[in-house]
């Protein structure tokens, strides 16, 4: 028959172990709240404007959002499962390196997509053909927070 000891460190280490992830700790990553464009105009909405297009204005979709979710959202558990253990557990620390990983995936996103292309007006105006940058203040912008911990 099997015995153990030491019971009573395992449930102590285990209980400090908890007290680092108490609380409802999240990141958020993406386009902040206050963001704006020098001239006032809020960068999320211009990055909503690009996800999901202006029908209106013959602006199509253009989801690099969707994408990157859809690209990485299978990775994110292990990711930050790793995180966890390379951080001792510390929630704050662990995210903020998930939020350092989602922010360089979204920009990844956006300096990636390049369908559908932009109406030729457009190219002509910009003088290149690369759809969601412009001054690339829209990258520039993606942020993240940790927040609940």
């Amino acid at each position: 028959m099997a015995t153990a000891k030491g019971g009573e460190l395992v449930k102590a280490y285990l209980a400090g172990l908890a007290t680092k992830l108490v609380g409802q700790p999240r990141v958020r990553a993406g386009f902040l709240r206050g963001a704006t464009y020098p001239d006032g105009t809020s960068v999320p909405m211009v990055a909503a404007t690009n996800e999901y297009g202006v029908p209106s204005h013959n602006q199509p979709p253009r989801p690099f959002f969707r994408i990157m979710v859809e690209t990485h959202q299978k990775e994110w558990p292990k990711e930050i499962a790793a995180d966890l253990k390379f951080a001792n557990f510390d929630a704050a620390k662990a995210l903020d390196l998930m939020g350092q990983r989602l922010k360089a995936e979204i920009q990844d996103s956006i300096n990636e997509l390049m369908s559908p292309p932009l109406a030729p007006a457009t190219i002509k105006r910009k003088g290149f053909a690369k759809p969601l940058i412009d001054t690339a203040h829209m990258s520039n912008s993606v942020e993240y927070e940790v927040k609940g911990t």
